[in-house]
């Protein structure tokens, strides 16, 4: 119907995990939180082992499905996906290091979730304890394609990093199930999934098992959202207007779901800004494997209106809590915000396979300006509580308070969620940071993220072995090694120049290399040379204090500045500043002192500049008056890096400042 046939693009494969060890200081304290703190902690929080926190019941509702226990089903209708995304999470641990006892845990719970499997291959818990005669009749509300995804998703993970197929196989029986379900042949459901998932999964489930059933069934669920008559609205009357939420509007907001059109006519970011990222993933990974053109043309074009339009600063997506969804377009407010830490995981989900099938500078920028700021800030440095939003300005005061537009503005992280989308997402990146940084593509190895350590990878048939070393994101000197080159034939190394990079300087060998248009290409500095075991290629960017402004159609940043320093966005926070951060005026013309702080939040490059600040004490009196404001004083401000607020407890903070 679309596109080229089933001729694929050229495009990266993933790169395997046990393929890059990463030792870099900055990451190496976030990967191994995960893998000491976050997945423990997390499987106790699914087994309702963490008295302080909200219960999850994930565990159990499997047992029970599984007739290992009695009782009912508790918790959303999506609950089994946090089971799914912690067990994803442990494959990637796997996968780079192997862990006898928590391989034994994940194996445990793998023996529960094939129990739990139907005869006829389906599973969801939610389905099989409480509403067992409804499967598949309410696509728009509940979830069922979506948690179907995730597990696919976790089945694939740990196959990749096991070898043992019990998961894989579950999945794979669902998958079948979900085939002999969907589709347009007569007696099928032509529906697709109220939450986007499925697609993107289906495609990792053909790369894993090369059955190319599943790479047409993620096309069929593409290709048919969006289609009319709405089938939402078909099951919406076929169950007499019965709704699983209070709201009821998700059969009928066909924009809230990206089904108002089909997925190649939509023109800009709309609705709830998870499923739309997850959507676009999806429809990348169809193209790349099938060599639609059309459906690649979609994906840049909402891309475009993300990133040019509807993009916070710290790589935050979904600006109104409302459906926690997309607005339109310069609509970024900073204090009801609602940028979901899951938003930005799928924002890097995007951004990854843009960059497998098209290396393009672009893409990397908004991977790191959304890791480096709003995935790391989604999770406490203790690696136990959690942002589910996550908002560029707070006054504590008004969170929880009488005005409901703050209720979903949480001042502090939280331990836990009755809808705990966000611990596990956050978890299964940071466990698979290692995919995001190299790509191979032809005889070029391309390098998008600068983090430390090692990679062993094929390059045009050549088993190269590249060393990387950088003190990243506190300065941008960058030194790649050549520790292995086996054919000793021309290949390509490419480094990424970034964005928010003024000033760059290239040596190979010692010898300097231009950065011109022949030498760049779509953003990346492109070397290609017989490399050799102990060749250098050094890379510095210059990382100065860098003053950002919005777009003048973005109301909420209007005479305001942010700072920022290499891809680290800054913020003021009350620990360091006092409160009333309002009154802060940073002039024009002030001059900005970097510098590290070692006992500061485990280590950061904090930055100071003398400002303003208004006389508030000298205020005539009375809530208004004729009179202007008084004058300022002179004070000396503190910014740290936005990843790194709210870990020192309850205060005020923002992004963006007033400037004079």
């Amino acid at each position: 119907m679309y596109g080229t046939g089933t001729d694929k693009m050229v495009h990266s494969a993933r790169v395997p995990l046990n393929q890059v060890q990463i030792q870099d200081e900055f990451w190496n304290y976030y990967i191994q939180l995960v893998r000491d703190v976050v997945v423990p902690y997390q499987w106790e929080a699914l087994n309702d082992r963490v008295g302080s926190a909200e219960p999850s019941g994930a565990v159990r509702n499997f047992k029970i499905a599984a007739g290992l226990e009695q009782g009912d089903f508790y918790g959303m209708v999506f609950q089994d996906s946090d089971i799914a995304k912690w067990l994803e999470a442990v494959a990637y641990l796997l996968e780079a290091k192997r862990d006898p006892a928590l391989e034994e845990i994940a194996d445990g719970l793998i023996d529960i979730i094939a129990l739990a499997q139907q005869d006829d291959g389906y599973l969801n818990t939610y389905f099989t304890v409480k509403e067992p005669g409804q499967k598949w009749t309410n696509l728009a509300e509940c979830h069922e394609l979506y948690c179907a995804g995730h597990m696919i998703e976790a089945g694939v993970a740990y196959f990749q990093a096991t070898g043992k197929r019990k998961l894989l196989d579950v999945v794979s029986r669902f998958a079948d199930h979900i085939d002999s379900v969907f589709g347009t042949e007569p007696g099928k459901l032509a529906g697709y999934d109220g939450h986007q998932e499925i697609e993107l999964a289906l495609v990792k489930l053909y790369q894993a098992t090369g059955n190319e059933r599943y790479l047409r069934l993620g096309r069929y669920f593409v290709d048919q959202r969006g289609q009319k008559p709405s089938f939402y609205q078909i099951q919406l009357d076929e169950r007499g207007g019965k709704t699983h939420w209070p709201s009821g509007n998700e059969a009928v907001d066909l924009e809230y779901n990206q089904s108002h059109l089909p997925v190649r006519e939509q023109e800009k970011a709309i609705g709830h800004a998870v499923r739309l990222l997850y959507m676009l993933t999806g429809m990348a990974d169809v193209a790349a494997e099938t060599g639609d053109k059309s459906l690649l043309a979609a994906c840049r074009k909402l891309w475009d209106n993300i990133v040019s339009r509807q993009m916070y600063i710290t790589g935050g997506v979904g600006s109104m809590p409302q459906g926690e969804a997309f607005s339109f377009d310069y609509d970024l407010p900073n204090d009801t915000v609602y940028a979901e830490t899951c938003a930005s995981i799928g924002l890097i989900f995007f951004a990854q396979r843009m960059l497998r099938i098209a290396p393009e500078s672009q893409f990397a920028d908004v991977m790191e300006r959304a890791l480096y700021n709003t995935v790391v800030g989604g999770m406490s440095r203790d690696g136990k509580h959690f942002f589910y939003v996550n908002p560029l300005e707070v006054d504590p005061k008004a969170c929880g308070g009488a005005n409901r537009k703050y209720d979903h503005i949480k001042p502090v992280r939280q331990e836990w969620f009755g809808c705990a989308c966000c611990p596990p997402n956050v978890a299964r990146l940071l466990a698979s940071l290692g995919e995001y940084i190299y790509t191979v593509q032809g005889n070029t190895l391309y390098t998008h993220l600068y983090i430390g350590g090692e990679a062993a990878l094929e390059v045009a048939g050549n088993k190269v072995t590249l060393k990387q070393t950088s003190n990243y994101p506190w300065d941008g000197k960058i030194k790649l090694e050549v520790i292995r080159a086996e054919a000793g034939e021309a290949f390509g190394l490419a480094v990424r120049i970034p964005g928010w990079c003024k000033e760059a300087s290239l040596t190979v060998n010692g010898a300097g290399y231009p950065l011109n248009d022949q030498t760049m290409i779509n953003g990346y500095a492109r070397i290609e040379r017989a490399w050799q075991p102990g060749d250098i290629l050094e890379l510095r960017v210059e990382m100065p204090v860098t003053r950002i402004y919005s777009h003048p159609l973005v109301r909420a940043n209007a005479g305001k500045v942010a700072l920022q320093r290499g891809p680290l966005v800054y913020c003021l926070e009350q620990a360091d500043n006092g409160p009333h951060l309002h009154e802060i005026v940073l002039p024009r013309d002030a001059e900005f002192r970097a510098g590290k702080e070692d006992s500061l939040l485990g280590g950061i490059v904090s930055i100071e500049a003398e400002a303003l600040r208004l006389r508030d004490e000298e205020w005539p009196g009375g809530l208004y008056s004729s009179e202007p404001a008084p004058g300022m004083k002179n004070d000396t401000v503190k910014f740290i890096p936005y990843y790194a607020w709210a870990n020192r407890g309850e205060g005020e903070m923002s992004v963006w400042v007033r400037e004079q």
